[in-house]
């Protein structure tokens, strides 16, 4: 996508592993279409498998979608997706793949389902001090 941000998000994965990316990031999918349009699932850096199940981290009910249809894990260039053998495929941005690696703003269809994925900087927080009330 090209919306600024994605180059950003991809140098930073490349430069540090997926505990500094995720301390500096929140990286997940998110459900675009399909009756439970709106959910989202975490990213944390281990590999996040999706199918109608069992077996799989995110199951969902779409009888186009093979038990165990896809995996989006972490690598040193950042997030990717991975047909893990379906029948039906994965469409990345509208186009077939068996690996795609995923930016920001990305989307993907696994079976008839859409998602999206969103990878947003982690607001900082200020410094926070506690001081004994010596008198």
């Amino acid at each position: 996508m090209r919306d600024g941000q994605t180059q950003k998000f991809k140098k930073a994965a490349v430069r540090s592993g997926i505990k500094e990316f995720l301390a500096r990031f929140n990286a997940k999918i998110v459900l675009v279409s399909g009756t439970s349009a709106g959910q989202e699932f975490q990213l944390d850096g281990k590999p996040l498998t999706v199918g109608r199940g069992p077996g799989v981290d995110v199951a969902l009910d779409d009888a186009t979608m093979s038990r165990q249809h896809a995996a989006i894990e972490y690598s040193r260039e950042g997030f990717r997706i991975r047909d893990l053998g379906s029948t039906n495929g994965i469409l990345l941005n509208g186009k077939p793949v068996q690996v795609g690696d995923l930016d920001h703003g990305d989307r993907f269809q696994i079976g008839t389902l859409r998602f999206q994925i969103v990878i947003e900087e982690r607001a900082e927080t200020p410094d926070t001090y506690e001081l004994s009330s010596e008198t």
